[in-house]
């Protein structure tokens, strides 16, 4: 009998934790309706690293050079591609007088050959203003330039954008995909809501060039092979630097994996990452999903012992519809409704991905980008 009782107590404590996080920590992007910013005209280059994305690229830059914004560059880093990755860039260099390429060659002393590359076209943009996306992505209007720049201001110098991925009717993998990458928006947008900002994503994000340089740039994890976007933010960010953008007009839109192996491996790189984020973000991080991961086997297994079943079933289903209201409402602002009805699963099915995600990173470390 004491065996079901110190299980419902910790389930307790684990539902309390997750209504926090839910109630207090989400619920300011919930109830966020974006901040009236300022008009700005600054000038901006638009960065993009690209390594063997030939086909991608043909696609993206016609989209980026109708953007809607007075002055800009775009810098294309074509990072030692073997494919036709650079003969694009050139071509469209020879229509378009605002494109800067910068040619990077493979060289072996770096584990991240993308930071030593991303430098590199840092170094030769033109502008102080630096908008990033990636070859895959494309921006959800002609104003995604502008509705990004107008939240820079005189104490904003990086701006936290929305990197979603395209909808395909009735694949679950595809809503798996989306509702993890939902919920790790709803995690750094609230976090920076809430001015404790710790990462964002390299397909829609800003920053000033001073900081980057200022901070040294990716110099303290260039022998972590991912991290050129959330562990720049984590070492850059403060409580009073960083805005965020959830206008539609300021969305990327990026093509999601094809196949679930070819995901897990793209999480693994990412989640290597974020042993190296500071104390106070990795801390509150694991206590959000341990506190998930609890609620979802001990209160199955509070059902399966019929122990307190009338309560334990009130808890669960409380703590699922302050989900699906907070989390639907951000939903619904970063244009993922129709997921919202499957949360439930699609949570079970993302907390069994990321153990085995953890488990496959013990046994060994996943290799370079590609």
């Amino acid at each position: 009998m004491i065996i079901p009782l110190i299980l419902l107590f910790i389930f307790v404590l684990a539902v309390i934790v997750q209504l926090y996080y839910y109630g207090i920590i989400f619920s300011k992007l919930s109830g966020y309706k974006g901040k009236t910013a300022s008009k700005n005209e600054l000038p901006i280059s638009v960065i993009i690293c690209a390594k063997n994305e030939a086909k991608n690229l043909k696609t993206l830059i016609p989209l980026l050079v109708e953007q809607d914004y007075p002055k800009f560059e775009i810098v294309l880093i074509n990072d030692s591609s073997y494919d036709k990755t650079l003969k694009v860039m050139n071509k469209a260099k020879e229509v378009y007088d605002n494109i800067k390429i910068v040619d990077v060659k493979e060289v072996d002393r770096f584990k991240s050959h993308k930071k030593y590359a991303l430098t590199l076209g840092i170094k030769a943009a033109s502008y102080d203003y630096l908008l990033f996306t990636d070859a895959d992505c494309k921006p959800n209007s002609k104003h995604w330039i502008s509705t990004m720049a107008n939240q820079f201001s005189n104490n904003k110098h990086i701006v936290l954008g929305y990197g979603k991925y395209e909808k395909r009717k009735g694949s679950l993998l595809n809503a798996l995909i989306r509702f993890e990458t939902l919920l790790a928006a709803t995690q750094y947008l609230s976090y920076a809501l809430n001015n404790n900002p710790y990462m964002g994503v390299g397909r829609n994000m800003a920053y000033k060039k001073d900081l980057f340089f200022e901070n040294n740039g990716f110099f303290n994890h260039m022998d972590v092979m991912s991290g050129d976007d959330d562990l720049l933010i984590n070492s850059i960010a403060t409580s009073t630097n960083t805005a965020i953008s959830i206008e539609p007009d300021s969305f990327t839109t990026s093509i999601p994996s094809n196949g679930l192996g070819k995901w897990i491996h793209q999480k693994r790189r990412h989640i290597t990452t974020a042993s190296y984020y500071k104390k106070g973000h990795k801390m509150s991080l694991a206590v959000f999903y341990i506190s998930n991961i609890t609620f979802l086997t001990i209160g199955a297994t509070l059902l399966i012992l019929w122990h307190q079943p009338i309560l334990v079933a009130a808890l669960i289903l409380f703590r699922y519809l302050f989900q699906i209201i907070t989390l639907g409402k951000i939903a619904n602002k970063l244009e993922e409704k129709d997921i919202i009805l499957l949360f439930p699963l699609l949570e079970i099915l993302l907390v069994i991905v990321q153990f085995n995600i953890f488990i496959m990173n013990l046994i060994s470390k996943p290799k370079r980008w590609s």
